[in-house]
């Protein structure tokens, strides 16, 4: 057994910050980083992204920083856009089968994806690969080749197929294809390290046996990192769940506002997982709030400054700090909210909501309300048929962040 210099071993511990490998551990990582250098032969390390809405929020940055790590070590990065696996939606974690998206909806999604990652990755020196290319090129003949390397057996692991089994709920013969498809990729590419959310474990597991399957000796590493929480600390952030999403289209004064309303206790696994912040000043973050030492919002404050200058660059950040400043001290009302005239036969608050756009839906609108989330001059409104008339002169506040003065 070749021995692992000290210099890939404390590689392959700085890679695993925050991270599970399978299935052997940093150690495998480290030969392998060691058998890349020594033989001049960069690592491909496969990220696959199913362009199933058209943007990216601070979740997913998660594993895009990861990726960055290995870029910055001389690695090569294979960014494998959905065309395919995307109009089947994958299964992981759902307790129904997910609409499939249409070819069109599938480009029109993936327009903004790379000038999105771009601002955590260098997009122009990755490999950006469609899998619509090869998968739709299959014969049936390949398609039932590869079906056949797994056994129904298998796929009924995993947990969520083996959940609705369970409650007799419907699972269409096309999910399956889903990981085999997932896994197929990563032979096509020849990946050597598959990076992925932990609920895709036994999709880049797969992806493993599928490669051994087709004769690669050495086959992929996987790499899970965290599924960060939402604002609410919870669910795991969602577009499904925009009032708790912190997206990477959201204004700087969005962002800034949307990270100072994380619990305190989800603090430093932000700092942990969105920034470069190392281990020692993060156990002293963790001190100093146990034993308030120091306030969490004056850490919390430093947090959403430098995540949204990440993203928005410093004269953004300042901007966004300054207008939080402003808004705290005039007891949560900013100075320069939009006027919005109101028509003279009024309008439902529903309505009124969605055509602000303080949320995207009436739905997402009545949420809101249930959880007092909605005020007139600083009272909650609960009423769901309540008309807004002209002239009231009241300030209508949605959230912590989003105000209008209605005239």
């Amino acid at each position: 057994m070749v021995e692992i210099r000290q210099e890939f071993i404390e590689q392959a511990m700085q890679l695993t910050r925050n991270a599970e490998v399978l299935p052997n551990g940093f150690e495998e990582l480290a030969a392998k980083l060691q058998h890349a250098h020594d033989t001049n032969t960069p690592l491909r390390v496969k990220l696959g992204m199913d362009p199933t809405r058209p943007d990216l929020h601070l979740g997913h940055t998660v594993v895009m920083r990861k990726l960055r790590e290995f870029q910055k070590l001389g690695h090569k990065i294979v960014l494998i856009v959905g065309g395919a696996t995307a109009m089947i939606g994958d299964p992981s974690g759902k307790s129904e089968t997910r609409p499939a998206l249409t070819k069109e909806q599938v480009e029109e999604n993936a327009k903004t994806y790379f000038e999105q990652m771009s601002k955590v990755l260098d997009i122009s020196d990755a490999e950006v690969v469609n899998n619509a290319d090869w998968l739709h090129k299959m014969s049936f003949t390949e398609l039932l080749q590869l079906a056949g390397k797994v056994t129904v057996a298998q796929m009924m692991t995993r947990d969520d197929f083996a959940k609705r089994y369970s409650e007799g709920k419907p699972i269409a013969i096309h999910e399956f294809f889903y990981p085999l498809m997932q896994a197929y990729d990563s032979v096509a590419i020849d990946s050597d390290i598959e990076l992925g959310g932990t609920d895709q474990r036994f999709n880049t597991l797969l992806g493993r046996d599928i490669q051994s399957a087709y004769g690669k000796k050495y086959p992929q590493l996987v790499m899970m990192l965290p599924l960060l929480e939402g604002t609410d600390g919870v669910v795991k952030m969602s577009k499904t769940y925009p009032e708790h999403c912190i997206s990477l289209t959201d204004s700087p004064k969005d962002m800034f506002g949307k990270l100072m309303s994380i619990p305190d206790t989800l603090i430093t696994r932000y700092y942990s997982l969105l920034t470069d912040v190392s281990q020692e000043e993060l156990v002293k973050m963790d001190e100093q709030i146990a034993s308030n030492s120091i306030n969490p919002r004056d850490i919390k404050m430093k947090l959403a400054y430098m995540i949204t200058e990440e993203y928005h660059g410093k004269e953004g950040a300042d901007k966004a700090q300054e207008d939080f400043i402003n808004v705290v001290s005039n007891k949560g009302i900013p100075d320069d909210i939009e006027s919005v005239k109101i028509d003279s036969d009024g309008v439902n608050i529903l309505d009124l909501l969605v055509r602000l756009g303080f949320v995207q839906s009436k739905g997402e609108a009545k949420r809101l309300m249930q959880g007092g989330g909605v005020k007139l001059d600083g009272e909650k409104l609960s009423d769901m048929s309540f008309m807004v008339k002209p002239n009231m002169d009241m300030v209508l506040q949605a959230g912590k962040r989003k105000f209008a003065k209605l005239v």
